[in-house]
């Protein structure tokens, strides 16, 4: 069988690593064709050496000028947005994994999915601000989508095939499927009284319990807004009406999600938090291919235990889930306001407990009257939801 030919958006980040360690698992399996990245050029040139990539991306100018100094004419570097249109949708190129973090990944993951492409999808704004023209856009073309977030991907393992192969429009009763049962930590104020989350520092917020995150991530986890965008992407990726969709602290963060049947069985994804688990699942579906990581030791487990999220504690959560039946809009505004609330919250400039506030004032201003479920709409939108959200914080200090 010949190596199937991988095009990395976001190969020098944490997804984009992960990706690589399952090829280095899996050499005849896969070819590198092109790999793409924003500022890191000394580890591109590394990957470059390692690899032989066709051609790679650099969206930073300054980068891709030292990028193609440091490589000297052994692979082409290309230093464009369009020249990350062009990856994405390459003609040659067989799947394409769209690891690119936030707003600078949507209009590459929606070209490789015009172009009908396997799409592993790990930005999880794609499914946030363009989750529904994403899906009717993959519809159209037959781009095959394959969630390589840890819950989604757990989700999709556990989900028939009925509905694996028809992600977005899919009929969850109709496959005998009841609930999603979409698992979360809880972070690391979990059982910190609900009168002392005022006075909750930038270095308490920022300390998982479990795992070691960016600042912004951390602090979205401790808000458990994390784990309402998840559920935003759930309810694109499985077409799940509210009663079917049910976040559960689950503090072990051994259990990645489950499915709930209707003659009472349920199914859940365990295993290693290690991301290339996922990828892996993702890149040979259907078929299981070697990851690189050691299977989940059961001797080891202490204890698993779970609990229903308490909405006063996790605001963030609760707004989540009403903007994501509410509107695509919403929930483009709602990833927007967030984002800029957890940047002031970081710099000392509000409260842990304003961060809900700021979302909350921003989705009581939306107006979505004579918008057009377009990219540039929504990205539009965007911009104009962090502008009102920058005004709010400042009104606050």
């Amino acid at each position: 069988m010949n190596a199937r030919r991988l095009v990395i958006l976001g190969a020098t980040g944490s997804i984009g690593r992960s990706t690589l360690k399952v090829v280095r698992e899996n050499p005849s399996l896969y070819q590198i064709h092109c790999l793409t990245g924003h500022r890191n050029s000394a580890r591109m040139a590394e990957l470059i050496d390692e690899f032989k990539p066709r051609y790679v991306v650099m969206s930073d100018l300054s980068a891709a000028r030292e990028l193609k100094h440091q490589v000297n004419g052994v692979c082409d570097v290309l230093d464009s947005s369009e020249a990350l249109i062009q990856a994405a949708s390459d003609p040659d190129a067989d799947i394409v994994m769209a690891a690119i973090v936030g707003g600078a990944g949507l209009r590459p993951t929606l070209a490789a999915v015009r172009s009908g492409k396997t799409v592993l999808l790990a930005n999880k704004e794609a499914l946030v601000m363009t989750g529904l023209l994403l899906m009717q856009e993959a519809k159209q073309s037959g781009a095959k989508i394959l969630p390589v977030d840890s819950e989604h991907n757990a989700m999709f393992q556990c989900l028939p095939k009925q509905v694996q192969t028809n992600l977005g429009f899919c009929d969850l009763r109709a496959n005998g499927v009841s609930k999603l049962l979409l698992t979360g930590s809880g972070g690391p104020f979990r059982t910190l009284a609900l009168d002392k989350l005022e006075d909750v520092s930038v270095a308490q917020a920022i300390h998982h319990p479990n795992w070691s995150m960016g600042a912004k991530i951390s602090v979205d986890s401790a808000t458990m807004m994390n784990k309402g965008l998840e559920y935003i992407e759930a309810k694109r990726l499985y077409h799940a009406a509210r009663c079917e969709l049910e976040v559960i602290i689950h503090p072990q963060s051994v259990i990645h999600s489950m499915i709930q049947y209707c003659d009472g069985s349920v199914l859940a994804q365990l295993g290693e938090p290690d991301m290339a688990t996922p990828i892996a699942c993702a890149m040979a579906y259907p078929q299981r291919i070697s990851s690189g990581v050691e299977p989940l030791d059961f001797l080891a487990l202490k204890e698993l235990t779970f609990a229903a999220p308490d909405y006063q504690r996790y605001p963030c959560l609760k707004l989540a889930i009403d903007a994501c039946y509410q509107s695509q809009f919403a929930t483009t505004a709602l990833n927007a306001a967030n984002e800029v609330a957890v940047q002031a919250f970081l710099k000392g400039q509000i409260k842990f407990t304003d961060i809900a506030g700021v979302v909350e004032s921003c989705l009581a201003q939306l107006d979505e009257q004579n918008r057009q479920l377009e990219l540039d709409d929504l990205l539009a939108l965007d911009g104009q939801i962090r502008q009102v959200a920058v005004q709010y914080v400042r009104n606050r200090c």
